[in-house]
């Protein structure tokens, strides 16, 4: 890192930086834990219907929500970026300005998602393998989510805003709400209404129009004066440096969401129970992953924060912190993975063949944990310093350098084995490159 003046004081003292990190990771970190547990709850309920295919069509359609939703996480990462660079340098302005141009964005996307739905689904459903009886059950999942879009997005903005403004504690509050709510939806559609996937994705869509409901709530109470942003929210100069940041965070979203819908998709053409037991190790991997995005956001918001008052000792004390929760994360899933797997196993399917598939694999469930961990600090950290540029490029070459090579064997020798070993060496490349082009920058005196 680049020494100056603003830069060379001795910062915030370890512990102070501690508890504000800790202050926005827990939070952060319980309230995405509700989100994959909520998608755990409605692919368990599906999965003790009498027939797999329900729970494998799940599977299956939310790899193309994945595709749709993904990408534009940049509305969350976007806004955190530029708000809290914004508190760092104490525009309060600038604070709202980011939220008011995220939200605006993310509306439109969600409009013209709605507008393409149909198109969509039979594109992607044509495109993604597995069985007749499998793609119908998807079908009727993607059928009552997808009205769900523009909630979804607007909320990414406003969840951004949050955090940046280290509000973590209203996030998970929200959460709590909205996915408590879900999951009684869920029963109701499942198994009162006997509506199967159709009833788990229209519980899903509800849940996240009423977090929407309650943002709009919040926004009014705190009175913003939105009739002053007018002018500013399409100023040129902002606008081409926020769009600058998502387009990369975009591209770097779309290559882990290709990642992923490629090992789903060979998952369903090695078989249907190939399909769910990696459908099951996925959503743990996830419900792990969505927990250290509270370090993600920790490490983003902190940096951007510090960096915008050119605090960079304190960055340099942020990342050890970060580095050191993340890997201790990612050792207590595994721990508990390797404890308590048998009883998550039967708590989300009562399919004995399925439960022995994901078994066989779950190391390659591990090795993903510990190497989400260290990338994820990597994120945060580029996050803040608005350098999309190389998160962007270092997740390219993993995808096409790393992963295709592998990932196509495992396509042709219809191996699980090899296709989860494909998921590990991505994971690990985008590790060392990130790793390398952070410690080149450095030393270039860039950083």
């Amino acid at each position: 890192m680049t020494s100056d003046p603003a830069s060379s004081n001795d910062g915030d003292s370890f512990g102070s930086i501690a508890r504000r990190f800790l202050y926005l990771a827990i939070p952060m970190a319980l309230s995405n834990l509700t989100v994959p547990l909520t998608g755990m709850v409605d692919l368990g309920m599906l999965g003790h219907l009498g027939v797999v295919e329900h729970m494998a069509g799940m599977g299956l359609a939310t790899v193309l929500f994945d595709l749709l939703y993904w990408p534009f996480t940049f509305l969350v990462f976007g806004t955190v970026a530029a708000a809290a660079d914004a508190a760092g340098r104490g525009n309060h302005h600038g604070v709202l300005l980011a939220l008011v141009r995220s939200a605006l964005l993310g509306l439109a996307i969600g409009a013209v998602i709605l507008l393409l739905a149909v198109p969509i689904r039979e594109l992607g459903f044509t495109l993604l393998s597995g069985e007749a009886g499998v793609k119908d059950a998807g079908r009727a999942y993607y059928n009552g989510r997808i009205w769900g879009a523009p909630a979804v997005l607007f909320n990414y903005a406003f969840f951004g805003w949050l955090v940046a403004r280290e509000k973590t504690h209203v996030v998970l509050a929200l959460d709590l709400l909205t996915n408590g709510t879900n999951v009684v939806l869920d029963y109701i559609f499942i198994f009162v209404l006997d509506l199967a996937g159709f009833g788990a994705g229209l519980a899903t869509m509800m849940s996240q129009y009423l977090m929407t409901a309650a943002a709009l709530v919040i926004i009014a109470r705190e009175k913003p004066e939105l009739s002053a942003l007018k002018d500013a929210v399409f100023e040129r100069a902002a606008l081409a440096k926020l769009l600058r940041l998502n387009r990369d965070i975009f591209m770097r979203t779309f290559c882990l969401v290709a990642a992923y819908t490629l090992f789903t998709n060979t998952s369903a053409a090695i078989g249907t129970i190939v399909l769910a037991a990696n459908a099951m190790l996925i959503k743990l991997l996830e419900m792990a992953a969505m927990c250290m995005d509270g370090v993600v956001l920790g490490v983003e918001t902190l940096t951007a924060f510090f960096v915008g008052r050119g605090d960079h000792a304190s960055v340099r004390r942020l990342l050890r912190l970060g580095f050191t929760v993340a890997l201790a994360l990612g050792l207590t899933f595994i721990v508990t993975f390797v404890t308590f797997g048998e009883p998550i196993y039967a708590l989300l399917t009562s399919h004995a063949e399925v439960i022995a598939t994901a078994r066989a694999h779950q190391f390659g469930l591990f090795a993903m944990l510990l190497g989400v961990a260290a990338t994820y600090v990597f994120d945060g950290y580029l996050l803040g310093l608005h350098e999309g540029r190389i998160m962007r490029n270092c997740v390219f070459v993993s995808l096409v350098v790393f992963y295709l090579p592998v990932a196509a064997a495992a396509w042709r020798l219809q191996s699980n084995a090899l296709l989860w070993t494909a998921l590990v060496v991505f994971m690990a490349a985008r590790m060392a490159t990130m790793a390398l082009a952070i410690r080149g920058r450095a030393t270039s005196g860039t950083g």
